[in-house]
């Protein structure tokens, strides 16, 4: 499954600066049961709005890791608060199937 969210960087704050302390808090993230990655995209023409994506083995495992987050989880999540908006997307099921465009193998 993944977990989407959104962060809004406000002004007199910087991408690059959030996005380190996303690094440095996913690091830890990653190394619950369970997770299988992340990534951090930023908006074409909208370089203060960015797209968290995290991938897990399943819900169970993300609402493990979240019923018991890290203290320095925590603290790096509440030194950014000040400077970002965030709002959840949502959490979404891997595919049943996928489909994929035939192309040039």
């Amino acid at each position: 499954m993944i977990f989407v969210f959104e962060v809004r960087v406000r002004p007199g704050y910087r991408a690059e600066q959030y996005a380190g302390a996303w690094v440095r808090a996913s690091e830890i993230i990653q190394r619950a049961p369970g997770a299988r990655g992340t990534r951090l995209h930023r908006k074409i023409g909208e370089p203060d709005h960015l797209l968290a994506i995290a991938s897990w083995d399943d819900k169970a495992s993300r609402d493990a890791m979240e019923s018991h987050p890290s203290e320095e989880v925590r603290r790096i999540i509440a030194s950014q608060a000040e400077f970002v908006d965030i709002r959840v997307v949502g959490e979404f099921e891997d595919p049943d199937w996928v489909v994929l465009p035939s192309g040039g193998d």
